[in-house]
């Protein structure tokens, strides 16, 4: 098909662009046109799937029958199968005539079945045998009747998803997907985001009679970087939502243009691997940070509890400043600041110790500290060694009960025997 009758298909039925993308659609929709084909058609909600049903249509030898588009997902589950093939009177309660559905009132025509993926798996079976041997039965009766009808069908899902989660029928899948037709996002038509706006606002201009709406250089920049998740509906509303607000400056710029742009963008940020959206959202990336520290360090944080309690119980220092004072057994730093972990609070007496100000470092200082202190080690470390060895003498050398006693993990306390080289008292 050349360039001239993609562009004629174009002005008949109103669609504006020349993305590659669109052309493309456009021409298979001509090409399938004449056949009887089935046809799926696929794309996002907003992005003018009904226009390509229409040019199936009207470019068919159908095209004096009957069209009509029915949405799948507008239709109560109850009557979805009256609407579509009829119902004898007195079938159900409130029946109380007979009734002719789509498929009989459009003999020789064409159905247009948008957001065919709501359709329910009971319905999706008669459909399935409409597809297949051009027959239906009416809600209520035992009569096959024939009908010559094509279908279209759009989604706006990805239906082989539906399929292996069990809702929607493999086979009907295939049937339908004979000829697949995908109708691109706004967001991928490039500039044809533009032009649109200007199509529609040269329409509203006409219908409420003012000046039409147009942008400066930087809000047209402004226009295309927006992802429209809408599509061509949303831009439409958005465009006449200016049209009518904007009495006075009838040409806007990127900022005023920004006001009327939702700022939904973020949810299109990636994410972090394995985040679960169960979890609770209101964790920060720091407090991340910090459990993973904490799960590392727990072992040692309880150590340092357990030392600093048992040597100086009933000092009112803070653990800061015993941590300063040994800072050679527990980092090079000079300035701590306890820090609880917010979400265990049954650990709230475990911290984690981090640095102020990393310009406060002086690694000169901390190695004199730790020269000046090498007496008061070999007495802490005696002292720890003491403990352990009453613990285990008082416990009859029963470990988990030690552990205990010394309030640390038994897995600690099995590292220090290996320290200390100690056996059984």
């Amino acid at each position: 098909m050349n360039p001239s009758e993609i562009q004629s298909i174009k002005q008949r039925f109103g669609i504006i662009g020349n993305s590659p993308l669109l052309n493309y659609a456009i021409q298979v929709a001509a090409q399938v046109a004449p056949t009887d084909m089935t046809v799926l058609i696929s794309g996002e909600s907003g992005s003018g799937k009904e226009s390509f049903s229409k040019i199936i249509h009207h470019l068919s030898p159908r095209k004096h029958g009957q069209f009509i588009a029915i949405n799948c997902g507008a239709i109560p589950e109850g009557t979805i199968d009256s609407e579509l093939f009829g119902h004898e009177k007195g079938a159900f309660t409130g029946a109380t005539d007979l009734r002719k559905g789509y498929f009989e009132v459009t003999n020789g025509g064409t159905i247009f079945l948008d957001e065919i993926g709501e359709m329910p798996l009971g319905t999706q079976a008669r459909l399935l045998r409409v597809l297949e041997n051009g027959e239906f039965i009416k809600v209520g009766s035992s009569k096959v009747q024939k009908t010559d009808v094509r279908v279209v069908a759009a989604t706006n899902v990805n239906l082989m998803n539906a399929v292996s989660e069990g809702a929607f029928r493999e086979d009907l899948y295939y049937r339908l997907n004979t000829v697949p037709i995908s109708v691109p996002p706004l967001r991928e038509r490039g500039e044809d985001i533009y032009l649109l706006f200007r199509k529609f606002a040269s329409d509203f201009s006409e219908k409420y009679k003012v000046k039409p709406i147009s942008l400066t250089p930087d809000a047209v920049a402004e226009l295309l970087r927006f992802q429209f998740p809408g599509n061509i509906r949303q831009l439409k509303n958005i465009v006449e939502q200016i049209s009518v607000l904007e009495y006075e400056n009838r040409e806007l710029d990127a900022t005023k243009l920004r006001s009327y742009l939702p700022q939904e963008q973020n949810r299109r940020l990636p994410m972090l691997l394995g985040h679960d959206n169960k979890a609770d959202h209101n964790i920060s990336e720091r407090d991340l940070l910090y459990k993973v520290l904490f799960d590392m360090k727990k072992d040692m944080n309880e150590l340092k509890k357990v030392v600093f309690d048992l040597i100086n119980p009933h000092d009112t220092n803070t653990k800061g400043d015993f941590l300063k004072e040994h800072s050679h057994l527990f980092g090079e730093v000079n300035n701590f600041e306890p820090r609880p972990f917010q979400h265990h609070p049954e650990n709230k007496d475990n911290y984690i110790w981090s640095v102020n100000d990393p310009q406060d470092f002086d690694h000169h200082k901390v190695e004199d500290i730790s020269h000046e202190t090498e007496d008061e080690v070999l007495s802490l470390e005696s002292k720890e060694k003491e403990l352990i060895l009453k613990a285990l003498k008082k416990h009859n050398n029963k470990r988990k009960y030690a552990a205990q006693d010394l309030g640390i993990s038994e897995r600690t306390l099995y590292r220090k025997l290996k320290q200390y080289d100690i056996e059984e008292v």
